[in-house]
């Protein structure tokens, strides 16, 4: 026994204990493995993701795991949200699960994220935060007691929410990564079985400093983006989603919200870069964009997106060392190979054949690189 928490989920009785902790999280996390239960047995798609939708009632919806940004990008201003972390797909399409979000808040401000930050208000409830009880203020940057700060409200704290809330079938799926290693693509435009090999892969990475003893990117894996919630095979939900996507004519995305130029010498890939990527999408401007394929990861990316820098779009571009970059390529690569051994028998070979693998292929000339 490593720890005081016990979480105790009875699927036959419908009953669920939580002992020793008063973290809300472990709620969320129960009621999403129910459903993730009782879902397919209904022949429906639970999703760990957020979605939106815009005027015209196209719906979008992002799968990720905690830090990717699943409810950063959900909360548009310009769009409805339907929910921000634990969505159905039906036969006649998406409903939410919950009544509510539950943000990350470490770094919070007006600023970058204006629906979020407005949310915080009397009703919500702020977990792990330092605050000033007399100014009734919170320093959002303080994460003296944990990373992990957050905040839980009610869908209603955002503007544009929609209620009842639910949309119908989604026009674009997006994948989210945070990739620390900063070789993937700010973007890519996923084929079918390229969607299914990376919803079971569900790869981002945790970084430097958010855990104790990590002082470098560790790739994490957790299948369909919820791993520790899934009672299935992950390749059923993965499937299921195939299905979907190709019954109702959706594309499928990775967008990747990390490193730009390499963990140590990069940096994150700005916020405001990443919401134009996604508003290109909804604009349906990638759709049909010229697009270079990398060659470690077989991924193809647009070489031109409305307001960010071209030389951002690909990867190799933005690192110094083009040997260091390769290095760090193939080593991310293996890690996904390992990762990938244990689905070899369950998945088409199609879509095993969607890993990393040593290719011929070569980046286009980075410009002012050193290698």
């Amino acid at each position: 026994m490593t720890s005081s928490c016990s979480v105790d989920l009875h699927l036959g009785r419908m009953e669920m204990v939580i002992l020793g902790t008063q973290y809300a999280g472990e709620m969320k996390k129960g009621i999403l493995t129910l459903v993730m239960y009782t879902m397919p047995l209904a022949k429906q798609l639970p999703l760990h993701s957020s979605a939106n939708e815009d005027a015209d009632g196209n719906v979008t919806l992002f799968f990720g795991l905690s830090g990717t940004g699943k409810t950063t990008l959900s909360a548009d201003p310009r769009r409805n949200l339907i929910g921000d972390d634990e969505h159905v797909w039906t036969d006649r399409g998406v409903f939410n699960v919950e009544g509510g979000c539950y943000a990350k808040c470490v770094g919070l401000s007006a600023e970058k994220e204006p629906e979020i930050f407005g949310a915080v208000r009397f009703g919500s409830v702020l977990e792990n935060v330092i605050m000033d009880l007399d100014a009734r203020s919170v320093d959002y940057d303080d994460i003296s007691v944990t990373e992990n700060t957050r905040c839980a409200y009610p869908l209603s704290y955002i503007p544009n929410a929609k209620s009842p809330a639910v949309g119908g079938h989604p026009k674009n799926v997006v994948l989210l990564t945070c990739d620390g290693y900063g070789v993937l693509p700010p973007i890519s435009k996923l084929t079918p079985d390229q969607v299914i090999y990376h919803f079971i892969a569900g790869y981002t990475s945790k970084m430097a400093g958010t855990e104790e003893g990590i002082t470098k990117p560790v790739a994490a894996f957790s299948a369909c983006y919820g791993e520790p919630f899934l009672v299935w095979h992950p390749i059923k939900y993965g499937t299921m989603l195939a299905e979907r996507l190709k019954q109702h004519g959706a594309n499928a995305w990775l967008l990747n919200t990390g490193w730009v130029g390499g963990a140590a010498k990069g940096r994150r890939c700005p916020l405001q870069y990443t919401r134009a990527i996604v508003d290109a999408i909804h604009a349906g401007e990638l759709a049909n964009a010229h697009c270079d394929t990398e060659p470690f990861f077989g991924l193809k990316y647009p070489t031109k997106v409305k307001g960010v820098p071209d030389s951002l779009l690909n990867p190799a571009a933005s690192w110094e060392s083009q040997a260091d970059f390769e290095a760090t390529s193939k080593e991310l690569a293996a890690l996904f190979n390992k990762n990938f051994e244990q689905y070899l028998g369950d998945v088409p070979e199609a879509v095993a054949q969607q890993g990393p693998g040593q290719t011929k292929m070569a980046y286009p000339a980075a410009a002012g690189s050193n290698n």
